[in-house]
């Protein structure tokens, strides 16, 4: 169990300091005060105060998708919706959600049954039993990259992909790209779609060419990457735009085990910026979503569902990082592939 010296040995500070900061104490700087509480929420730190508050319960679902590593995509969205929940004196519980759940129990009654004031989704596919259920929730729910039409309880909350994907086809083009291919995730997924509509929109915004044979769908793991690269390769593609980054990853992969060279004959892009993004070599230019951000962003949305505004959607700003993964065209006339 974390205590109170621990968090003081992790920033070096007297446990004091700590109990202060805990306590909202008035003799130490806002700042102070903040860097203790997010460092409370990250090592798992449970006050007394929040359990007397135990009566205040949100709920956050996780499934198909890691979080418990700082590497992996969900580990800043717990994050940060936990430390924005912490402010305002919110007990969070983590579920990791299956199917087999979803068909156990319908959404309504589980939320009342654990007595939850509002739920927050990540990883959730189309096809989920509850996703159906959502249409018609009177529970306080915000679902991340998911949206469902006309319930005032529901809110979808996200990175706007039509802005990242534009930022990164407009980076392509001022390097001289105009085959510019789409490695993009499953099917099965609104993000995955939402990624096709904004590459697509974005690709005729700026008169480049569209070719259905420069657009692969397949998972959004790194594994994915090798049954698509040679082929968009093949088929004239100068530069790729991924779904995510672990798929950009693995292009950059199978480009090295194939004798392509990055940057110097195909371009890659990811989205997220995850941490193997800087660690890979050509570190990886990417579309960046905080996700730390977008944690607080679901608790904002989520207390204003709790007190009856009706919010639809609320989106992030994506931001282009520029690292080594992209360079210039330059035609090939042989790509050394069989």
């Amino acid at each position: 169990m974390v205590t109170i010296k621990d968090i003081a040995d992790k920033l070096g500070i007297a446990p004091s300091t700590v109990s202060k900061g805990l306590n909202d104490a008035s003799d130490i700087s806002p700042d102070l005060k903040q860097l203790v509480i997010d460092t409370s929420i990250e090592m798992g730190y449970v006050s007394k105060k929040m359990k007397r508050e135990s009566k205040k319960r949100l709920c956050l679902f996780i499934e198909n998708m890691l979080y418990k590593e700082e590497k992996d995509f969900g580990f800043d969205l717990v994050l940060g919706f936990k430390q924005a929940a912490y402010r305002n004196n919110w007990h969070v519980d983590i579920v990791e959600l299956t199917p087999e759940l979803q068909k156990l129990e319908p959404y309504d009654r589980y939320m009342t049954k654990h007595n939850y004031h509002g739920g927050f989704h990540l990883g959730l596919a189309l096809k989920d039993p509850w996703m159906k259920q959502f249409e018609t929730t009177t529970i306080p729910t915000v679902l991340l990259d998911n949206y469902i039409r006309k319930n005032p309880n529901v809110c979808y909350i996200g990175t706007d992909s039509y802005e990242g994907i534009d930022v990164a086809i407009e980076h392509l083009e001022e390097l001289g790209h105009t085959r510019i291919a789409l490695l993009n995730g499953s099917k099965d997924s609104m993000i995955t779609t939402n990624r096709y509509e904004a590459y697509y929109m974005s690709m005729q915004n700026h008169e480049l060419p569209l070719q259905e044979n420069l657009i692969a769908h397949g998972h959004y793991v790194e594994e994915s990457a090798k049954y698509h690269c040679s082929t968009l390769i093949e088929n004239g593609a100068t530069a790729i735009i991924c779904g995510n980054d672990l798929l950009a990853v693995g292009v950059i992969k199978e480009c090295k085990r194939l004798h392509i060279r990055v940057p110097e004959d195909i371009s890659v892009i990811g989205f997220d910026n995850l941490p193997i993004a800087e660690q890979i070599t050509p570190g990886l230019t990417t579309i960046n979503q905080d996700r730390i951000d977008l944690g607080k962003n679901a608790y904002a949305a989520l207390f204003w569902l709790i007190a009856k505004v009706p919010i639809s959607r609320s989106l992030l700003r994506p931001s282009l990082i520029v690292r080594g993964s992209t360079g210039k065209c330059i035609y090939r006339a042989n790509t050394g592939l069989s």
